[in-house]
């Protein structure tokens, strides 16, 4: 049995140095790989309990006990389904429509949260309609997709993830609450926690990647950062963990499409975040608009009741993604809007997103039988206790305040911030020759593409209240600030990232005029922004428009050419690894992206960016993710050319970018790993250390990552799965040894007979700078039985 309190991270040396052994214990658990030598009869021993988190906000209360008893003594039914209400405000759209008249359902009473409405002035304009015309005066919940910055906009969620920096990915959160709260924003839909291993999927751009491990470290950064120490703090928001469940495994990469899964496979990789996030102490949870089980999830007791109340202990409220309760009736779940509200709020939904089902039919399903008044008397309580939290019973307008919001969007230290998320997150692919860094001085450089100096691109998807057509800081401007007038500084558009452009060669001679003269080329090519993000799905990776045509034309010139990639997703860029000399992943980078970028092009920052997401070589390869099963017939067991194993005819089997993989602008050896012991016991630990040496002449960062692979289990187990990583500094020659600890219940995993737990069994580790069996050489181990 193990227990251990929850926040379980272990922190090797200042700052940003971080060494995560057992994100959360319970969760890093839930997670974990399995270990057995054969098929085992359990002992219980080697079984994981896991127990509910209490955060420090959602302890006991007898007086707002006592508060709200008599308030919900006061109320009546109308009254409290209102408070199970939230509607769009008409300030911003994200989903596809606006119910009229949300203002006369306010004074109404009819409403219990809003989204979409932010500054202090709107919002108290807002809560002054509902505290000042309602007969009980319960204040609203204003809440807003603030997902990677409000006004100050970091780099998208996926980029954040590819720091590898928890820290980092704290701090932005915590400035993204600090911005969204000083505009009046009392509720974040964020984080969105999803494991998203299709990069078809437009969505993976808001999530942290392919990896539970990580996800969950991620994930546990975000709800710390949004919802701070306190949250009656004014500078606190509350988070979201959306979208329960499953969403990131949307057949063929299509979003809102049907999920199909085992259990097994959704509780060892897709539920682990949201359980992190639940022992993080999540104030809220939003339902997924896919199916799970032939069940939508807005209308799944399994997923609502049964696990994340049930065995998760989660005490939080539950809202629905945008009119996902309607839609159980299009899924053929529902025989209409009645019944669908129905099955909601009986699974477990209580707070409902734009629909109005609960606002049209809740009453009528009471007055039926068909849904019990202490069901709902439960949601109303868990939305009025946020509240309550929040401290808007003492003071419905605390935070729309306008001489703080003011004196806080935009701050310096918040761009600063935002500028050096950006170099952190952005990825090294190629280097060939050591074109990078550039040398600015006294040379030509030719800025091509058309995301070189596309302000609107540079902020991505989901970007909030951000402005994105004066604030942003482009690439061409970047350099521009950065090198002066040191050096010739040339700029053509070239190509367009349309789809329809594709064959079309406007714009390309200009683009080779500046090119021919230049000593090398910035290339910066990529998705416009709105092709990622929600209903933004793609069945091609390859460089939109007539890209691809331009990078080959550059390319011909001979003069050296960097790619500059900007993007939501992984995309199949094999033709550009083979001929381009240098790649830089910059995904979107945010407000100071430009800068960032320069930064980075110009060697004032050595970029340090590990990928979160596999990279295929093409869109065949799609879902491809490291941790994968071995198969029966895996391709290492045949001689080239072998035709009966698993692979393709066309294409290797290996990625084009492994996960974890990354470059620097200096070099890091690995020593062999050493382990504290060959064999460990049920109540042993097993240290794993490596020695990383700095052999380049810079400075930079690394990030050691340690990997096990389970060889026999009573299922079959990944190749490989994540188990603790370290990102930290080293100046040229200098050594350092890390450490990662490891228990049995951190290899435990969901067994045949359905427990979950750990085996004992042989087992293989890496210590090394990225997933892949040849990326280090490993050691083996053993766990004994109890």
């Amino acid at each position: 049995m193990h227990r251990c309190p929850p926040g379980n991270q272990a922190a090797l040396g200042e700052g940003n140095v971080r060494t995560i052994k057992a994100i959360l214990c319970a969760s890093a658990i839930i997670l974990a790989t399995g270990v057995a030598a054969q098929p085992v009869a359990h002992d219980d021993s080697a079984a994981v309990e896991i127990v509910p988190a209490q955060p420090d906000w959602a302890k006991s209360d007898p007086e707002m006990d006592r508060y709200l008893d008599d308030l919900m003594s006061r109320m009546t039914l109308t009254e409290k389904i209102g408070q199970m209400t939230v509607l769009t405000s008409d300030w911003d759209s994200t989903g596809p429509s606006i119910r009229p008249n949300y203002v006369e359902d306010i004074r109404a009473g009819r409403i219990g949260a809003i989204f979409n409405a932010y500054t202090a002035d709107y919002t108290r304009e807002l809560q002054k309609l509902a505290v000042e015309n309602t007969r009980l005066k319960i204040p609203l919940l204003f809440g807003y997709d603030v997902i990677h910055g409000h006004r100050t906009i970091f780099p998208i969620s996926l980029g954040e993830a590819a720091s590898w920096d928890i820290d980092a990915i704290r701090k932005a959160a915590r400035i993204s609450a600090t911005e969204a709260a000083a505009e009046g924003i009392h509720w974040t839909f964020s984080p969105m926690v999803d494991i998203g291993r299709d990069a078809r999927w437009g969505r993976v751009s808001e999530g942290a990647g392919e990896d539970t491990f990580l996800g969950n470290a991620i994930a546990r950064a975000r709800v710390e950062g949004y919802q701070g120490e306190d949250l009656r703090a004014v500078d606190t928001v509350l988070a979201t963990a959306k979208h329960f469940a499953a969403y990131g495994a949307a057949q063929a990469g299509r979003d809102y499409h049907t999920v199909d899964m085992s259990d097994r496979t959704l509780r060892d990789v897709y539920l682990p975040p949201f359980r992190a996030a639940v022992d993080s102490g999540v104030a809220s949870f939003m339902t997924a608009f896919n199916e799970v089980d032939g069940v939508p999830a807005t209308g799944s007791q399994y997923l609502l009741s049964d696990i994340l109340r049930g065995e998760w202990g989660f005490d939080g409220f539950v809202v629905t993604d945008y009119t996902s309760i309607n839609e159980m009736v299009p899924h053929g779940y529902a025989r209409d809007l009645q019944q669908a509200a129905e099955q909601a709020v009986n699974a477990g939904v209580d707070l409902d997103m734009q629909g109005a089902a609960f606002m049209e039919h809740l009453q009528q399903a009471v007055d039926d039988g068909h849904v019990d008044e202490a069901t709902i008397d439960r949601a109303v309580r868990r939305v009025l206790e946020a509240k309550y939290r929040l401290g808007l019973f003492d003071d419905p307008y605390r935070y729309s305040d306008s001489a703080r919001e003011k004196a806080t969007v935009y701050r310096d230290d918040f761009l600063e911030a935002a500028r050096d998320m950006a170099r952190r997150s952005m990825v090294l692919l190629k280097n060939e020759g050591d074109v990078l860094p550039l040398v600015g001085n006294g040379r030509s450089i030719a800025v091509v593409g058309p995301l070189a100096d596309s302000k609107a691109d540079m902020i991505g998807s989901w970007a909030a209240a951000g402005d994105r057509e004066t604030r942003p800081v482009t690439v061409l401007e970047g350099l521009k600030a950065r090198l002066g007038n040191s050096a010739t500084i040339s700029y053509a558009r070239g190509a367009d990232y349309d789809f329809n452009a594709a064959g079309s060669t406007d714009g390309f001679d200009e683009a080779l005029a500046v090119a021919r003269d230049a000593d090398v080329i910035v290339a910066v090519m990529g998705e416009r922004w709105d092709m990622t993000g929600e209903a933004a799905s793609r069945t091609s990776l390859d460089l939109p428009g007539n890209q691809q045509a331009l990078l080959e034309r550059l390319v011909a010139t001979g003069k050296p050419v960097v790619l500059v990639m900007m993007s939501g997703r992984p995309n199949s860029i094999e033709w550009a690894d083979a001929n381009v000399s240098a790649i830089l992943h910059a995904w979107y980078p945010g407000t100071m992206g430009g800068h960032a970028v320069a930064d980075v092009l110009l060697g004032d920052y050595n970029p340090s960016g590990r990928l979160p997401m596999t990279f295929p070589r093409n869109v065949g390869q799609v879902p491809i993710h490291y941790d994968m099963k071995n198969t029966g017939r895996p391709i290492e067991l045949g001689e080239p050319g072998t035709k009966y194993v698993s692979r393709y005819l066309d294409t290797p089997n290996s990625p084009l970018y492994p996960f974890g993989y990354g470059l620097s602008y200096t070099e890091f050896a690995y020593s062999a790993v050493a382990l504290s012991a060959e064999q460990i016991g049920p109540n042993d630990t097993l240290t794993a250390s490596a020695t990383i040496t700095n052999t380049g002449r810079r400075a930079g960062e690394t990030v050691a990552q340690l990997y096990v692979r389970d060889l026999v289990g009573s299922t079959t187990r990944p190749v490989q799965e994540l188990r603790g990583f370290e990102k930290f500094a080293l100046e040229p020659g200098e050594s350092r040894t890390v450490s990662f600890t490891l228990t049995p219940a951190d290899l435990a995993f969901t067994r045949a007979d359905g427990s979950f737990g750990w085996e004992p069994g042989a087992f293989r580790l890496w210590i090394a700078p990225s997933s892949g069996a040849n990326a280090s050489v490993p050691v083996e181990f053993n766990v004994s039985r109890p």
